[in-house]
């Protein structure tokens, strides 16, 4: 089999290509409003280490589905650009020593190299990178409509602290208690900060997914992070103890389940919580001031780990509560968060597995309050049964007498309640509703909706971001920059590496941060931290529509031909950050009507990721492959140890060794070879291994359509014999059907399978007739366009094939000759069989009642009614 040229056919057409423009999106008013389709990939950030294969499984994906839509007659928009800010290219210039703003030049050539080698069909006129100051103007004149809005905001707040790239990170960024991008041990810290609003748009947020056509696990992946949640806000005064205003202190908890205020035992408040340290009594002060500065070393993460023991401390001050006015002590854990509700909790150990192991810890009573089943005669007995009844308060270390009806165990289910006054006997959802209205109607309490999902933590503390567009004048407080000063640039110095204090690097360079106040034209000072990198890729995809206006982010007549996004492709990781801050943005920018649409991407597809091999230890940590080698018996083991270890797949990564590099792939098997195996491993949204084996299968397709071009023949004597290729015209229009449909749906795989199929079938020929070849030319273009382009051009058409138009199928030929004919016994599959298309229901059903599968379910019964559908199946229906 002749081996086609690609390392001189690739060059030519992405040469071609380039010099035509042949994929520049044009706002063409004669193109009506449902042939315009707005076509997008998540934007790389372009690191140091370029692609690698599974970048570009997406961008395949992508142009695959717009190359076929082109041919169908849209005008398709599909463009790319480069998320360029951000600390992994900051950290990478100081490790290299070289500017942030020349190694991600450099990157980003590279990258371009890159991905147009794979032939691509971006308008490479709409390219935009974030770090760009012509772009970053747009990020900044947005901060300032949130910052008009009220929805941007500074606060001197606990935040999740690296240490190692010395800046703060939103709670999204931390995993596992580590730090997302480096992998270090993540601190709290209090910090002076910018924050976003998020959740003023909570609900929103929320109610709009369903509209969405995105997978549903990463809308309830989203749902989850906004965390709604219905209950009440409950006031508990704290017993001797008055507040800076002479009134007693109180403590407002928010609670899901106020059907369970007669089970407090006692309360927690958050180590951060601003009384944590006032109500603590003289001979608890030291011992609480110690376990608050213990606790800020801990993530968020870390401190609400279920499977973390539990720590804390008692304050020495009691809370009183307001169902029964028994005293309870308030304790300082770390298992609450001061970003959850109000920061203080009260503590319900029979129905909270947390509250539950804290009690057991720290010998707390525990008082059940919810029975699983309900109580006889329809009344439990009572606890303190009104308001103002007082107990002995039960001090640390479980001296109370034991509660009369301690729980043995720990149930978070509803049922019905018992010790509970009033309430007793009632069934869970009744008693919610009931002691929510009781507690509104005695003015300690009242109905509250609350979020998991907590304001932005929108600043960082570094050099590589954007500019916040803000100054501090003593004598005006925070002021905006006007809007023609805008962009606020970044000052070009030589040194930006982060201070560690807590002050980004521009807090140093003394010409930039003094300025004057644009308000009252005194002394001022410039914001010193900068935006973090999630804020230019809030809105990149506004930017492609218009990227070369001064005067607007995006006209609004481009907006109103291209928007919202039809089609966003990405990885999955992105379900929560990315995502769900871009709709925050849409969703202020629809608000303050400089956008059409409420949402911004309109279907969703999370591809799957190409993994590789790597070697596991019985202790399941895994060895990179040059630590690993194969013995004479075929077993793996580590070098160094001698240990015997797994082959296992794993995610592609630098420390493993495991990456494969597209530019080898494309160097050794061509462009073409990579997109398609890419495709044929698997559905797209499906994770899939690599295997250079398949790549080698792929790549001898893809010879077989160059040799067939080679016998290829038109004019008369070849096309005089299309009548003898009757079968062949059959499959040729199955083929278009299944391959029209396939990538219509992005199950770019069976497409594939199709093709190859029909190519087979078309190898066995000694002259191919053109009327056979051409449709699928124009099929494979859209896969491999290289070949594609080099094939149409040996059939003599001078113009690309990207221009011609996407075969179509005659129905009557493309019906399939045979089908599969299911048997079903009373509903239940027992058998099936091929018949003729079209057979009668009659003959079916003979047949059906005849199968060997069949016989034994209705021998000896009778058979009460048969029904069949032709083509698809016969249920027979027995007594």
């Amino acid at each position: 089999m002749a081996k086609y040229p690609f390392e001189t056919i690739e060059p030519k057409w992405q040469k071609y290509w380039e010099e035509n423009k042949s994929f520049k999106a044009v706002e063409d008013m004669a193109v009506p409003a449902d042939k315009r389709v707005y076509v997008l990939n998540m934007f790389p950030y372009p690191s140091a280490q370029g692609l690698h294969v599974g970048h570009p499984e997406g961008y395949t994906a992508t142009d695959i589905y717009c190359r076929y839509l082109r041919m169908k007659g849209y005008n398709v928009l599909h463009p790319m650009g480069f998320d360029s800010f951000g600390l992994p290219a900051e950290n990478y210039a100081i490790k290299m020593g070289v500017h942030p703003a020349k190694t991600t030049a450099e990157n980003i050539g590279h990258f371009r190299q890159q991905i147009k080698a794979l032939g691509f069909s971006y308008d490479w006129d709409r390219e935009l990178a974030t770090s760009d100051e012509e772009y970053y103007k747009w990020t900044q004149w947005i901060f300032l409509k949130l910052f008009e809005k009220g929805l941007a905001y500074e606060a001197e707040s606990p935040i999740n602290w690296c240490p190692s790239c010395k800046t703060g990170l939103a709670n999204e960024e931390v995993v596992d208690g580590l730090c997302e991008r480096c992998k270090a041990r993540v601190v709290r810290r209090r910090i002076r900060q910018w924050i976003l609003k998020i959740t003023a748009y909570a609900e929103r947020l929320l109610a709009d997914l369903d509209g969405l056509d995105w997978p549903e696990p990463v809308k309830q992946m989203q749902r989850n992070w906004i965390g709604r949640s219905e209950g009440a806000n409950v006031i508990f005064t704290i017993d001797a103890y008055t507040g800076p205003d002479g009134k007693p202190g109180e403590l407002e908890i928010y609670t899901t389940r106020p059907d369970t205020l007669f089970g407090v035992t006692y309360m927690v408040l958050a180590p951060e919580h601003p009384l944590a340290e006032k109500i603590a009594s003289p001979a608890q002060k030291a011992a609480v001031s110690a376990y608050i500065e213990e606790a800020a070393k801990k993530s968020d993460l870390e401190r609400t780990d279920l499977a973390k023991d539990k720590t804390g401390v008692f304050s020495g001050a009691y809370a009183v509560n307001p169902v029964n006015g028994d005293k309870i002590p308030i304790w300082i854990a770390d298992y609450v968060l001061i970003s959850y509700g109000t920061g203080a909790i009260m503590a319900v150990p029979a129905h909270d597995e947390r509250d539950w192991e804290f009690a057991k810890t720290f010998d707390l009573p525990i008082i059940k309050v919810v029975s699983a089943s309900p109580p006889e005669g329809g009344k439990a007995p009572l606890a303190s049964a009104a308001r103002g009844a007082s107990s002995a308060a039960p001090l640390p270390g479980g001296s109370a007498p034991k509660p009369p009806d301690e729980a043995d165990a720990c149930s978070a289910a509803d049922g019905w309640s018992v010790n509970s006054g009033r309430f007793s006997g009632l069934p869970t959802a009744e008693a919610k509703a009931k002691v929510t209205s009781w507690i509104e109607e005695q003015g300690f309490g009242k109905r509250a909706v609350n979020y998991r999902l907590r304001d932005w933590v929108f600043s960082r503390q570094r050099y590589w971001g954007e500019p916040i567009p803000i100054v501090h004048c003593d004598n005006c407080g925070i002021v905006p920059l006007p809007e023609r000063d805008l962009p606020l640039k970044l000052p070009d110095v030589e040194s930006y590496a982060p201070t560690g204090t807590g002050e980004s690097p521009l807090a140093a360079i003394s010409g930039w941060v003094n300025t004057v106040c644009p308000k009252c034209g005194g002394k001022a000072k410039r914001e010193t931290n900068t935006m973090p990198q999630w804020a230019g890729s809030c809105w990149y995809y506004l930017r492609y529509l218009d990227p070369h206006n001064d005067k607007a982010f995006a006209a609004r007549d481009k907006q109103e031909y291209w928007g919202p996004v039809d089609l966003y492709v990405g990885g999955v990781e992105h379900a929560v950050l990315h995502l769900l801050y871009s709709r925050f943005w849409h969703k202020v920018l629809y608000d303050l009507g400089l956008v059409s649409n409420k949402e911004p991407f309109i279907r969703l597809v999370n591809q799957g990721m190409i993994t590789s091999f790597a070697y596991q230890r019985k202790d399941k940590i895994l060895v990179s492959a040059d630590q690993v080698e194969k013995t004479a018996e075929g077993r793996f083991v580590e070098k160094a140890s001698g240990e015997e270890v797994t082959e296992v797949i794993a995610k592609m990564s630098k420390s493993l060794k495991n990456i494969i590099n597209p530019d080898e792939i494309v160097r050794d098997y061509g462009a073409d070879s990579l997109r398609v195996y890419e495709m044929f491993m698997g559905p797209l949204e499906v994770s899939k291994p690599w295997n250079t084996a398949g790549l080698i299968g792929v790549s001898r397709f893809l010879e077989r359509l160059w040799a067939i071009a080679g016998k290829c023949r038109s004019g008369h004597a070849a096309e005089a014999q299309a009548p003898a290729h009757a079968e062949y015209v059959r499959l040729l229009h199955k083929t278009i059907k299944k391959v029209s449909a396939d990538t219509a749906s992005l199950n770019f795989n069976t497409a594939i399978s199709q093709m190859m199929i029909y190519s087979n079938e078309l190898a066995k020929l000694g002259e191919v007739p053109c009327s056979l070849w051409e449709p699928l030319v124009i099929m494979i273009s859209a896969y491999a366009p290289h070949l594609g382009e080099e094939l149409w051009e040996k059939l003599g058409h001078a113009e690309s094939v990207s221009r011609s138009a996407w075969p179509v199928w005659d129905e009557k030929l493309a019906a399939d000759d045979e089908v599969t004919i299911v048997v079903q016994v009373n509903g239940k599959i027992r058998d099936k069989f091929t018949a003729p298309a079209g057979t009668p229901k009659a003959e079916l059903e003979k047949t059906a009642l005849a199968l060997p599968g069949v016989l034994k379910w209705i021998e000896g019964k009778t058979v009460a009614k048969l029904i069949s559908v032709p083509d698809k199946l016969v249920n027979i229906v027995i007594r």
